[in-house]
């Protein structure tokens, strides 16, 4: 495979596990001119790992409006470029959007190479309905805003998904309790693919509570069942 000019890769990356990697985002990360990434330290670990010499630039939540026309005028010039971001799909409530925009804007070739996503790795193996369903990101940091969204959401028809910090997960496992009742399914995975991957399903009670008993580090997906359903 010989990756093209002028084209912008999105590139899904490992969660955890580096076997997840692609033998496509493998090559485009070995020949891409360079390499737009959240954390160049953590991607360089990553490229070094594969034996990419490709050449990385910051691309974040912090530079991203200032970055983005600078990245497509390179690909415009006639780069070949990947993007990723520190783990799974980059865009998917991490950086990205905006050099997406820039380069459909400019008509410049966007090209997927898709791979490892948090919330439908968590899905997928989280025993709630997977026909539907709902994807809210990471909530507001206010509880007063959390407590909000729940309760216009508490009759929602169809899967709830969301991700939460490790700041915050207890907090809004409590919140899920008070206002979506303590009888609610619902899921909260963490580490997925990692050395600690831990699933906790069951009530909304239960699952708090044995949250609480564990450990609290890591990235977490929130995964919140219809009203109606129960294991």
């Amino acid at each position: 495979m010989e990756i093209q000019k002028q084209t912008l890769y999105v590139v899904a990356t490992p969660l955890g596990n580096l076997e997840d990697l692609s033998q496509r985002a493998t090559q485009v990360l070995h020949q891409a001119d360079f390499v737009a990434c959240e954390d160049t330290r953590s991607s360089r670990k990553l490229l070094d790992k594969i034996g990419s010499q490709a050449p990385t630039i910051p691309y974040h939540e912090h530079n991203e409006k200032q970055t983005a026309a600078h990245l497509a005028d390179k690909i415009e010039a006639g780069a070949s470029a990947a993007m990723i971001s520190d783990a799974g799909t980059p865009n998917i409530s991490d950086p990205g959007f905006r050099l997406v925009r820039e380069c459909r804007r400019r008509g410049i070739n966007v090209v997927p190479v898709p791979g490892p996503c948090a919330l439908v790795t968590a899905l997928c193996a989280s025993g709630l309905p997977t026909n539907a369903f709902f994807y809210a990101g990471f909530l507001p940091p206010k509880s007063a805003a959390r407590k909000k969204f729940l309760e216009a959401h508490k009759d929602f028809t169809h899967s709830i998904v969301l991700y939460e910090s490790c700041h915050r997960i207890v907090a809004f496992a409590e919140e899920m309790c008070e206002v979506l009742g303590n009888e609610r399914t619902v899921c909260i995975a963490r580490e997925l693919t990692k050395l600690h991957e831990t699933f906790l399903t069951g009530s909304a009670a239960e699952v708090c509570v044995r949250l609480k008993a564990g450990s609290q580090k890591g990235e977490f997906v929130v995964i919140i069942a219809p009203n109606d359903y129960t294991l």
